[in-house]
């Protein structure tokens, strides 16, 4: 960017968080939503068998769909709500990244859909190949997730150097 002036706070490459990093996430998160996943079976078992339903989970277990799409809404539920509300989900509480847009702000409730969304795109993972380790849920949301403590840092540079270039 030189020969510009930057006057919003942008994302830069530096911050991304890596590959590490972003594997920690989802393996985190993948055992995480695996015990989500077995509460809420147990949850509709013990429904369907205070209702009288004995073979609910025989007929679960054989239904492919149903499998599927139970294992679907749990992630889709599992990400939307925890990158909504705090822009982490467990596996970013413990790596210390978190989800932003491109000024190193908490992303919209939309973008967070729109992110969640794009976790379902077939072979996903193969995005992650490049570098920056940017998937496609990213880079088609527009969202970064970045090194939490890498971020404060150069936010705190930037918006110190423009209170000095304000007062000169």
């Amino acid at each position: 960017m030189s020969g510009t002036i930057q006057t919003q706070f942008q994302i830069t490459d530096e911050l991304i968080a890596t590959h590490k990093q972003r594997f920690s996430n989802w393996f985190i998160d993948l055992i995480v939503q695996v015990i989500f996943l077995f509460l809420i079976l147990v949850f509709i078992t013990a429904i369907a068998l205070s209702n009288g339903n004995k073979e609910f989970m025989v007929s679960f277990v054989k239904n492919d769909i149903a499998q599927y799409t139970v294992v679907t809404c749990t992630s889709l539920l599992y990400y939307n709500f925890f990158e909504i509300f705090f822009a982490k989900t467990f596996g970013k509480f413990i790596t210390q990244t978190v989800v932003v847009d491109i000024n190193g702000d908490k992303p919209h409730h939309e973008t967070i859909l729109i992110r969640s969304l794009c976790r379902l795109i077939p072979f996903e993972i193969l995005s992650f190949i490049t570098m920056p380790a940017r998937g496609w849920h990213d880079s088609l949301s527009k969202t970064y997730v970045v090194d939490k403590r890498l971020l404060d840092q150069s936010k705190r540079k930037f918006h110190n150097s423009e209170e000095t270039k304000s007062v000169e």
